[in-house]
C-alpha cells in the first residue's frame, strides 16, 4: 500500500518472543500479507534464544 516495502529479516525476527504477546508486525500490517514461512518453522525457545542474543551480553 505505497512507495515502502518492508522486509523481514528471518535472523532478526523473533516473533515478538520476548517482546510482545503477538507479533507486532502481524497486528499493524493494513493488508494480509505476513505469513510464516512454511521453511523455516522456530519453536518459541528457539525465538526466545535469538531474542536474548540479540539484546543481552551473554559473554559475561
Amino acid at each position: 500500500m505505497g512507495a515502502k516495502i518492508y522486509v523481514i529479516d528471518p535472523d532478526k525476527c523473533t516473533e515478538c518472543v520476548g517482546h510482545y504477546d503477538q507479533p507486532t508486525c502481524v497486528a499493524v500490517c493494513p493488508i494480509d500479507c505476513v505469513k510464516p514461512d512454511p521453511n523455516r518453522r522456530e519453536t518459541e525457545d528457539v525465538l526466545y534464544e535469538k531474542f536474548v542474543e540479540m539484546h543481552f551480553d551473554t559473554s559475561v
